[in-house]
């Protein structure tokens, strides 16, 4: 049994005696009284406890692991619980280092998102502040001065990862609250950044560019809709299914999808000169169809930069992203969304928010009598375009397999005709 003292100052105390028969005191200070009873009621059950080496039952334990480190300290002086190990208060840097360290599941694009968000959080906050000091105040203030230094996307996306950052803090029990948990980070689309690049741009870049691997790359993003530069680098010479007319392309940014990262992209008229020509090329033996780029240290970006410049054209903001982009506003004028986004290898939703974009062609065909008339204009403008630019000439037709024993292919289909409709139709004349 315990008993609960108090002095003349009205200071009390547990007093209780141990298992050795020593009497000891825990000191409460001016607690009040029904405090002091509380407290008498859990000191009888671990003085209890530790005489019967009996383990606490689960109310006991929670108050302990409850209770304030000043009180715990009073509990383990006599005896009564473990002495406490100091939690040590984790600071900004070492733990987003620590954090981003341990996502061995992320992309690198992913990676370098993390560690742009890393190095603005620590150049306002210092590296060595502690996590738990910083407030939603701080935050806000954080918050202000992202968007009024970056764009309005890139502002997003910074505030999306440090609220990823805190957390995995506050899951980890590292600090109490998160203090982003009311942060809205802003919409990371940014239509100032999207640019519409032409058939005759692009095929301005293909003149321009300074070997046959480039033309395909640049075909495959434009024409192809593939993201660059991982997208095409994966491709392989089995990926192609010349007889059927398309190609198997794998993406690793989707490859945890139920997909597993493979789309069927049509081999797009407009696409497929630039794929044979690397077919036919002298080199044999080859896996992959780009194979001179494939050095992960190599700057692609800095390559097509000087192509769009020998092309006598200026830049824009997302070099290779708006080549998609491009090739998705156009498909989309002629096909359903839903088949757009199955071959681009995106949603929807995404697509609508981030890829397409309203073109001069869009405005024109309004202004000559609307889709009606458009329509026409529309149909097949990849093999008109093909056929009035380039006047490509193989021997080989659409759905001819480029011969040869360098490379192999997917698989050939034999093809036969169809049955012309007749010209009346399918309901009988009237008179």
């Amino acid at each position: 049994m315990a008993s609960i003292s108090t002095d003349k100052a009205g200071l009390r105390r547990i007093l209780f005696v141990n298992g050795n028969g020593d009497r000891k005191a825990v000191r409460l200070g001016r607690a009040p009284m029904k405090l002091a009873r509380e407290i008498k009621v859990r000191v009888e059950a671990l003085n209890a406890a530790k005489i019967s080496r009996t383990s606490l039952d689960n109310e006991i334990a929670a108050w302990v692991a409850g209770i304030e480190d000043e009180l715990a300290n009073k509990l383990a002086a006599v005896g009564l619980i473990p002495t406490r190990t100091p939690m040590r208060v984790p600071t900004l840097g070492p733990f987003i280092r620590e954090y981003i360290e341990s996502r061995t599941d992320v992309k690198l694009r992913t990676r370098i998102n993390l560690e742009q968000a890393e190095r603005r959080l620590k150049e306002f906050f210092g590296e060595l502040r502690s996590l738990e000091s910083i407030t939603p105040a701080d935050v806000d203030r954080w918050v202000i001065a992202m968007r009024d230094r970056y764009a309005e996307a890139t502002a997003a996306r910074t505030i999306k990862r440090a609220r990823q950052f805190f957390t995995a803090a506050r899951r980890g029990r590292l600090i109490d609250t998160n203090p982003f948990e009311e942060v809205k980070p802003g919409s990371m689309h940014n239509p100032e950044r999207l640019h519409f690049v032409t058939r005759e741009d692009t095929f301005k870049l293909i003149d321009a560019a300074p070997c046959a691997d480039w033309r395909a790359l640049i075909a495959l993003v434009r024409f192809g809709g593939l993201r660059c530069p991982s997208e095409p680098l994966a491709l392989t010479w089995s990926d192609i299914d010349w007889g059927r007319g398309r190609f198997l392309v794998r993406s690793s940014k989707l490859e945890r999808m139920t997909s597993k990262g493979k789309r069927w992209v049509p081999l797009f008229p407009e696409l497929r000169p630039y794929l044979e020509d690397l077919f036919h090329a002298p080199e044999t033996g080859t896996q992959y169809v780009i194979t001179r780029y494939r050095d992960a240290s190599q700057n692609l970006r800095t390559t097509f930069e000087k192509i769009i410049h020998r092309a006598g054209l200026s830049g824009w903001p997302r070099l290779f992203q708006n080549l998609r982009a491009s090739r998705e506003t156009e498909l989309a004028a002629e096909f359903p969304l839903h088949v757009v986004a199955a071959w681009i290898g995106n949603s929807a939703p995404v697509a609508a928010k981030h890829y397409l974009s309203v073109t001069d062609d869009d405005f024109d065909k309004a202004l000559s009598g609307g889709a009606e008339s458009g329509a026409q204009v529309a149909q097949n403008p990849a093999q008109s375009a093909t056929a009035a630019r380039r006047q490509y000439k193989t021997g080989a037709t659409q759905t001819q397999m480029p011969r040869g024993d360098r490379h192999p292919v997917a698989s050939e289909v034999t093809l036969c005709t169809k049955d012309l409709m007749p010209l009346v139709g399918l309901e009988p004349t009237t008179r």
